[in-house]
């Protein structure tokens, strides 16, 4: 961490650095009225072999780029009812995603690499890129995308390329593109697991000789999105809990001239849900025997009614219990939550891509990008809870989050005829993320009403604001026609200062503070942080070796690093000690030990990979493979401790993660059959020190602390994969046949970081199927599509239930969706 005037230096570097990026990009788009024209190159695109991607920020063919990437089509997303993140699990090897939740919303783990779902101060390992615009919240999972061109998933660390939120890997969904000519089409589909239906539509063309439109949107409805264990005490016991979704986007293509271009992307989403917990089980532990929720301080219990059957597909949700009701006025859920729960996200999403061609070598490109995205939402997280009378005994938590998030890149690139070709750029982002909650944890407020009337232990309030700042720089050489040395190096600078208050505390607590003494129990009513400052700086190198044997053979070899910036804990626990944050309050060395056990480090990755890359038989036959090997420092780990209600927010000292990826395609000699696959091994272990829990005494640096040093991570399965088909079967000339298969396999793993005896997730396989007809020229298609056609019920994390009494072992298992079953309908001309 830095010192003050160190801080002071550094912000004024990056406002003045800020003000250069916009002004630059500013200027840009004016540009494109004056600047002469120059001819641009076409990708040939009539071959059906080429797949274009872009990691390396700009356009290559999957098969030059000597980065491990597999890329999923938007007819296969068409094919699968692809409609948003979790979709995408069943084609690449050892991709986890959870949806739902507290906290970040969700995660998303890669080759065992992952951030937990339970902090929203983390960054993620995994990085969103939405149209090259890098994004690092994990709530967009629970987002539907929709009328998407490609997504494409590059492995390990991609620092020097997407920035400080890729030390594990990148996610990149590409949107569609307005068209050369008019052209519309939609689709409408119903499913009948969930009882739900989707319809969307988009139109696209010309609107002169040098604008383009495209506006595209889609709605869903379903029904029973999560159902509902029999006697839940829940008024969604017999409907099931519901799901809305609604994304919409218009895209503009403007081409003023032969040298500049520029793209505009503003997008919509709306996410209504009748539950943030969604599929989220009770496991019953090695007893079988579901827990009490146990409220410690007031010794309040009250009876589970979970079935401890985590393979049904039914949920054990209560409603709220009818004494916690009241939320303090002017904090989330006032007025809103009557006792059921609820979860809404808003989401706007801009961004303006710009490319100026200064002459026939050097292009100037611009990336500039808004996330605006606010979140509300109000669930039971005791997960389980009935009165003897019958009533619903759930344990209510209101939150609210937001993120406000500006970012702008620019980047010279060169294409010179000769050996030598380079790119630099620079990068800002800015971030705002307030958050809100309440919670019921200590005291059993319903049995000691507040005077107020107030049924909850505490309000707090959170806010993390941040300000990143990097440059880059890479360069590739010749070194002959099929030896290319390239390489490059990123710094980054992140400030961050997170503050928190309590506006709220419930007369109980404080009058405990009065019989204690001293600094109290916990902070007294009102207390503020004030500003808790990190910040951090990192240099970023690559460095990569290409061998093109031949047009169709490609060999590679990479060492990469990666880095994801630290922070302050925005779960933060009014208990007595934070008080030392202040200064002033106590002891300089006290002090520093409150800050140092709300404060995570930065982390970081280095290792390398090899791969090949070929076409074969013709190019009918592409097999991509790759070795990889990577160490990763200080993963950030924020585990949660059922009984003592807190969560424990670490630094693993490290994991290490190698194996292989292959991924194929085979065009076979049988008219319209491709076959595909993946397959991946992986081998990700804790190799350092890394206590992940206290133990039953709760207390760091005791005789029963648990290291994990040696133990698999989670969510790392060491073999997955799948293999597919597609075929296409010409009836008549204006009829066709289409039969789609995918079988994936993912063997077995822990689904969470914390003891030798985490929740362990055996090996599974899903089955996809889809049956349709329609015109060969996409006019028209009927289809059938089945989505995890076995009904295979798996997890993807777990943890303590919260409110555990004494020796209780039920854990909270989050799941997957359950069978889907579809008619749809699409037109297209």
């Amino acid at each position: 961490m830095k010192d003050h005037s160190q801080r002071q230096q550094s912000a004024s570097i990056v406002q003045s650095v800020r003000w250069l990026l916009m002004g630059t990009a500013a200027s840009l788009s004016i540009s494109g009225f004056a600047a002469p024209a120059f001819a641009q190159d076409e990708v040939d695109e009539k071959d059906n072999a080429i797949i274009i991607v872009n990691a390396r920020k700009q356009d290559e063919t999957l098969q030059e780029t000597p980065v491990t990437v597999t890329s999923i089509s938007a007819d296969t997303l068409d094919k699968f009812q692809v409609n948003e993140v979790a979709d995408v699990v069943s084609r690449i090897p050892a991709l986890n995603v959870q949806v739902g939740g507290s906290g970040a919303g969700g995660q998303i783990s890669l080759r065992g690499i992952g951030t937990t779902n339970i902090s929203a101060a983390f960054d993620s390992a995994v990085a969103f890129d939405f149209d090259g615009v890098s994004i690092s919240t994990m709530r967009l999972v629970q987002a539907s995308f929709f009328d998407v061109a490609q997504i494409d998933v590059l492995k390990g660390p991609q620092s020097l390329f997407f920035g400080k939120s890729a030390s594990a890997g990148v996610f990149s969904v590409r949107s569609a593109d307005p068209t050369k000519s008019w052209e519309m089409g939609g689709k409408a589909s119903y499913e009948f697991e969930e009882e739900g239906y989707t319809v969307g539509g988009y139109i696209s063309g010309p609107i002169s000789d040098t604008l383009g439109v495209r506006v595209a949107a889609q709605y869903q409805d379903i029904n029973k999105y999560v159902e509902l264990e029999a006697g839940t005490p829940s008024v969604f016991l017999n409907t099931g809990k519901g799901l809305k979704n609604f994304v919409g986007r218009v895209t503009l293509q403007w081409d003023p001239s032969d040298n500049f271009s520029a793209n505009l992307k503003l997008n919509y989403n709306h996410n209504f849900g009748d539950s943030l917990l969604g599929h989220s089980d009770i496991s019953c532990g090695a007893n079988g025997v579901a827990d009490d929720v146990f409220l410690a301080l007031s010794g309040v219990r009250i009876a589970s009614n979970s079935t401890c059957d985590i393979q049904d597909g039914l949920y054990p949700h209560p409603d709220g219990h009818p004494a916690l009701l009241v939320i303090a006025p002017g904090t989330t859920g006032a007025g809103r939550y009557k006792g059921q729960s609820y979860n809404e996200t808003n989401t706007f999403f801009g961004r303006l891509a710009m490319d100026l061609e200064l002459n026939d070598s050097l292009t100037l490109s611009s990336v500039t990008g808004i996330l605006d995205l606010e979140n509300e939402h109000a669930d039971h997280f005791s997960y389980v809870g009935i009165l003897p009378n019958g009533d619903p005994g759930g344990l209510p938590a209101p939150f609210s989050d937001a993120l406000k998030q500006y970012t702008q890149e620019l980047r010279l690139t060169s294409d010179y005829d000769g050996m030598f070709n380079f790119m630099v750029g620079g990068f800002w982002e800015s971030r705002s993320q307030p958050l809100q909650t309440s919670q019921n944890a200590f005291i059993g407020s319903f049995l000691f009403p507040d005077s107020r009337g107030i049924g909850y232990d505490w309000v707090a309030n959170r806010a993390t604001k941040s300000e990143a700042l990097s440059f880059f720089g890479s360069a590739s050489f010749d070194i002959t026609d099929q030896l290319e040395l390239s390489g490059g190096v990123r710094w980054t600078d992140e400030q961050k200062v997170h503050r928190t208050s309590f506006p709220f505390l419930h007369n109980a607590l404080t009058f405990l503070n009065g019989i204690v003494g001293g600094i109290g129990l916990v902070v007294p009513e009102g207390f503020q942080t004030g500003p808790i400052e990190f910040s951090d700086s990192n240099i970023s190198p690559e460095v990569t070796l290409k061998y093109q044997a031949t047009p169709d053979l490609n060999f590679y070899a990479s060492y990469k690093t990666g880095f994801k910036s630290g922070g302050v804990d925005n779960s933060i626990l009014p208990t007595a000690a934070l008080q030392f944050v202040k200064p002033g309050f106590g002891t300089e060395a006290q002090r520093q030990a409150a800050l140092d056990s709300i404060v995570y480090n930065s982390e970081t990755a280095k290792g390398g990979e090899v791969g090949v890359k070929a076409m074969l038989a013709d190019r009918a036959l592409r097999i991509n493979a790759s070795l990889f090997y990577f160490v990763f420092d200080n993963l950030q780990v924020q585990n949660f401790d059922g009984a003592a209600v807190r969560f424990l927010t670490v630094n693993a000292g490290e994991v290490t993660t190698k194996g292989f990826d292959m991924d194929w395609a085979w065009q076979t000699p049988v008219e319209g059959l491709r076959l595909s696959g993946t397959v991946g091994y992986t081998d990700a272990k804790f190799t350092d020190t890394f206590i992940s829990s206290n133990g039953p005494d709760s207390l760091p640096g005791t005789a029963d602390d648990i290291d994990l040093d040696g133990r698999r991570a989670a969510r790392a399965p060491k073999w997955s994969g799948n293999i597919a088909f597609d075929w296409s079967i010409p009836m008549s000339d204006s009829l066709e046949f289409g039969l789609n298969g995918n079988a994936f396999y993912s063997g077995s793993y822990f689904a969470s970081n914390t003891t030798f005896n985490d929740y362990v997730q055996g090996d599974y396989v899903t089955l996809d199927g889809s049956v349709s007809v329609g015109d060969p020229e996409g006019k028209w298609k009927l289809s059938l599509i089945g989505v995890n056609l076995t009904n295979e019920i798996w997890a993807n994390t777990a943890g303590d239930r919260p409110f555990l009494p004494p020796g209780g072992d039920d854990r909270v298992v989050t799941q997957n969706r359950g069978r889907q079953l579809f008619v749809e309908a699409a037109f297209k001309f």
